[in-house]
């Protein structure tokens, strides 16, 4: 049988935070679709499987990575990785099904690219309920709800993360030292309010976002990796140094804090949404599912590892971020300033996503000397709104548990083994596949539903102000 030889010409995927795609989908390997009948390559422009696999790794941290040793607090010092390290091959395999379908789709329709959106839409039309082919349209509406409800989540997260961190370098700054292995108690100076620092970073952040350019943004992009990877190294650095007798840490945490951690786990695994557009701009995709796996992988190892390392190391004292536990001195103080800084910057990478599905409809409708104008006036809207739900919910643990319980889960979990089963049920799925799907949607939902009402319920219960910090 012959193989077709698709390209994608002037696509536009908004799922992830990447560039438009040179390439297109893959085929081929690890059973994610058949060679024989539907083969892709590359453009010679293209990104490399090195390439690939860092931006990868890049698209799966963020604040969530920082959040992982709370987490792993909330669930106990053995529930905790071993929680992390199934919800990681739970999501890696979600991803994987994302992939298989989206080939599945393209080998169908002749479609050189297939978007997350497109994929849970052709999948409902091949279901075998007349009622869900009849709204099948609906499919693309919510993953793209979703999209952009996940996207400003991590803008608000972005809000109160920078907000914290800035707070505390500026309130211990009085007490900032060189000796960064002192165990005394830092007093911290009075300072503004948290909903003051957040409300004071809203006009960088609107300027920022005032970029439209992602050739533009990939610059800020490359500095934010740079002072991240920095950052990390130190944080690891400072862990590994002194960690104390893990004795009196619990084996298994309490289960009403288990949904909190649920929450974060899956806010840090962020990175489906990256995964079409990444294979699409490969040269080689065919070698996708590998560099997927082993991306992931390493993702995952550096979650369990900096999650159980940092709450063996901090206790019961850990905070929302391991950055807010380091010590004030002006090295780790310069940690995280870099971090902010990094964070900063993909603020305006993520505000991408929402912001190039909700701004040309509504430019589109305008004429044509109001679209600047209409354009820069959203972006302001968007970045306000973020900015007022962070004003509205400034505790950053509870921000990351109800952003990734929400819209993480039901992205990463609940609708990718659906759409596995109705897109192969007319064709034939194997039963115990059938039960597989429903186990990870069934997990994910109720993850979404307890873990949802559990942040709520935090979020009422005020929390407990310390004006002094223990160095530990």
């Amino acid at each position: 049988m012959s193989t077709r030889r698709l390209r994608s010409e002037d696509y536009k995927d908004y799922s992830s935070t990447e560039a438009t795609p040179d390439g297109s989908p893959t085929e081929g390997i690890n059973g994610f679709a058949s060679p024989e009948s539907y083969q892709r390559f590359g453009e010679s422009n293209g990104t490399t499987w090195f390439q690939t696999l860092i931006h990868l790794v890049k698209g799966n941290i963020g604040t969530g990575l920082l959040g992982l040793p709370l987490a792993v607090k909330n669930a106990g010092i053995v529930l905790g990785p071993l929680s992390l390290l199934v919800m990681g091959i739970a999501a890696v395999h979600c991803m994987g099904i994302l992939v298989k379908c989206a080939h599945h789709f393209c080998n169908k329709y002749q479609r050189p690219f297939v978007d997350y959106g497109d994929a849970v839409m052709y999948g409902l039309e091949a279901s075998p309920s007349a009622w869900l082919r009849t709204h099948a349209i609906w499919g693309r509406y919510i993953v793209g709800f979703f999209l952009i409800l996940t996207q400003l989540g991590f803008c608000c997260v972005y809000f109160v993360f920078l907000a914290d961190n800035l707070k505390q370098v500026i309130s211990a700054a009085n007490g900032t030292t060189n000796d960064c292995h002192s165990n005394k108690t830092t007093v911290l100076t009075p300072t503004m309010d948290s909903r003051l620092f957040i409300l004071s970073l809203l006009p960088f952040l609107v300027l920022l976002v005032y970029i439209r350019n992602l050739k533009f943004l990939s610059i800020f992009s490359m500095l934010a990796n740079l002072a991240m990877l920095s950052s990390l190294i130190m944080i690891n650095w400072y862990i590994i140094t002194s960690i104390p007798d893990p004795s009196n840490l619990p084996l298994v945490a309490g289960w009403k804090t288990y949904p909190l951690f649920f929450g974060t786990a899956i806010f840090a695994f962020e990175g489906i949404g990256v995964v079409l557009p990444l294979e699409n701009k490969m040269k080689n995709p065919r070698h996708f599912p590998v560099i997927l796996y082993v991306g992931m992988a390493i993702v995952t190892v550096l979650y369990i590892s900096l999650g159980t390392l940092g709450y063996l190391r901090f206790g019961a004292n850990i905070q929302a971020s391991i950055t807010l536990n380091l010590p004030d001195c002006w090295l780790y103080q310069s940690v995280k300033l870099l971090y902010s800084i990094g964070i900063f910057f993909t603020y305006a990478l993520q505000f991408y996503v929402p912001a190039e599905i909700i701004v040309p409809g509504a430019v589109s409708q305008v004429p044509e000397r109001w679209a600047l104008w209409v354009n820069l006036l959203l972006r302001t809207c968007l970045v306000c709104v973020t900015c007022l739900l962070a004003i509205l919910i400034p505790r950053l643990d509870i921000v990351i548990s109800l952003v990734g319980s929400v819209s993480s889960s039901a992205l990463a979990l609940i609708i990718p083994p659906l759409l596995e089963i109705t897109t192969y049920y007319a064709e034939g799925i194997h039963p115990v596949t059938v039960a597989k799907d429903f186990l990870i949607s069934i997990l994910g939902l109720a993850g979404f539903v307890v873990g949802t009402y559990e942040s709520l319920w935090a979020l009422a219960t005020p929390p407990i102000a310390n004006t002094t910090r223990a160095l530990v």
